[in-house]
C-alpha cells in the first residue's frame, strides 16, 4: 500500500514536471518573435476592440506566433491595450508587442493645415497624409450629431476646422479627428476680444472671417477689409467678394481655380454670389485664421465701402469711402502699370 502511494506521488510529479516544462517551452517559444528581421508595419487598435479581436488580428498579421498565448498573456499580465495606430515588428517579441500597446505608443503624424483651405480641400490634404478617407472625414464634418455636440449651428464644419499644426495618428477615427479640430477653434479664440456668445451670432462672424481669410494678404489691413464688409452689411449693400466667386467655381461647380473671373462669372446663380445677393452667404468659404477672425470680430472703425489691390507685390490695398474714389484709385494703378511698362 505504502508502495503504491509513492509511485502515485512519483507518477503525478513527473506529470507535473512534464507539464510545467512544457508550459514552459510553450510560453518561451510563443513569446518569441515570428521573425528577427522583419519590416515595420502600422497596426490599429480600433475603439472599443475586444483583447480577443486584438490578439486575433495580431496573429492575423503575423505580428505573434500564438493567438492563444497572447490573448491570456493579456489576461495574467493585465495588459490593457489601447486603441490606436502602432507601428510594430514580427521581430518584435509578443510581450514587447502588448506592452507597446498598453503604453499607448501611437505613430502619429505631424499634419499642417494651412489657412484658406475650404473643407473639401482639408478632407483631400488629410486623405493624401493617410490620416483619413476624404469620404469618412467630408461624412462627419457634415454629420448633424457631431456639429451639435461641438456647438455648430451650421449645416457644416466648414469655417470650425481651425487651421494649425496637429499631430494625428494613422487611421484616426473621423469623428474624433474633426472633433479635435473644432475644439481646437474654440480654444484658440476664447482670449480673442468680443467673441459673441450667441452660436448664431458667432456663425455669422466666422461667415464674414472666411471671406476675409481670402481676401487680405497683410495682416495690418485684415480689420480695414472687414471694415469694408461691415460697412456694406449695414446699409444693405452687397459683399462683392471675388472670394466668393472663386468658391462657387471651385468648390460648388467643381472646376479648377480660374486664372481671372469674367464679367459672366459675377452673375452664376448662387446663394454664394455676393454680387447677386447682399449680406453674408449661408456658409463659410474657408477656414480662417487667427488674423481673419480678430478683424471679423473687432473690425477698424472706418467709413471705407470699397478696397482694391494695388501693389500686387506687397499685396497691398487701396480703401476708399466712394465709387468715385474707387473709381479714381484704379486709374491711378492703370497709370501706375503703363507707366511702368
Amino acid at each position: 500500500m505504502k508502495k503504491r502511494y509513492v509511485l502515485s506521488l512519483v507518477a503525478l510529479a513527473s506529470i507535473l514536471f512534464i507539464s510545467s516544462t512544457a508550459l514552459v517551452a510553450f510560453s518561451y517559444l510563443s513569446n518569441r518573435p515570428v521573425s528577427r528581421d522583419a519590416p515595420e508595419l502600422l497596426f490599429t487598435v480600433s475603439r472599443g476592440a475586444s483583447a480577443y479581436s486584438i490578439t486575433a488580428n495580431l496573429a492575423e498579421k503575423s505580428l505573434v506566433r500564438s493567438r492563444f498565448f497572447t490573448y491570456y498573456a493579456t489576461r495574467f499580465f493585465s495588459f490593457s491595450l489601447k486603441a490606436g495606430t502602432y507601428r510594430l515588428s514580427s521581430s518584435m517579441s509578443t510581450l514587447a508587442i502588448l506592452h507597446y500597446i498598453a503604453d499607448g505608443k501611437q505613430e502619429y503624424t505631424r499634419v499642417t493645415i494651412p489657412e484658406g483651405l475650404s473643407l473639401v480641400k482639408t478632407a483631400r490634404h488629410l486623405e493624401n497624409t493617410g490620416i483619413v478617407s476624404a469620404a469618412a472625414f467630408l461624412a462627419s464634418a457634415r454629420d448633424p450629431a457631431v456639429l451639435s455636440a461641438h456647438g455648430i449651428s451650421g449645416k457644416t464644419a466648414e469655417g470650425f476646422l481651425f487651421p494649425d499644426t496637429y499631430f494625428f495618428s494613422q487611421g484616426m477615427d473621423a469623428d474624433e479627428l474633426v472633433g479635435t479640430m473644432v475644439d481646437t477653434f474654440f480654444t484658440r479664440i476664447a482670449d480673442l476680444d468680443n467673441v459673441p456668445t450667441d452660436p448664431s451670432k458667432l456663425f455669422d462672424k466666422v461667415v464674414l472671417a472666411s471671406i476675409i481669410e481670402r481676401e487680405y494678404r497683410v495682416a495690418a489691413e485684415a480689420p480695414l477689409i472687414a471694415s469694408v464688409f461691415a460697412n456694406r452689411i449695414r446699409i444693405g449693400m452687397g459683399l462683392q467678394s471675388c472670394a466668393t466667386i472663386e468658391y462657387i467655381i471651385t468648390e460648388i461647380q467643381n472646376k479648377p481655380h480660374p486664372g481671372r473671373l469674367l464679367v459672366s462669372d459675377l452673375s452664376i446663380p448662387s446663394d454664394y454670389n455676393t454680387y447677386v445677393w447682399a449680406g453674408l452667404p449661408p456658409g463659410p468659404i474657408s477656414s480662417p485664421g487667427l488674423v481673419a477672425l480678430k478683424a471679423a470680430f473687432s473690425p477698424a472703425d472706418t467709413k471705407y465701402l470699397y478696397f482694391r489691390l494695388t501693389d500686387t507685390e506687397a499685396g497691398t490695398h487701396s480703401f476708399t469711402r466712394s465709387l468715385d474714389e474707387h473709381v479714381q484709385a484704379g486709374r491711378q494703378l492703370d497709370l501706375k502699370k503703363a507707366a511702368g511698362n
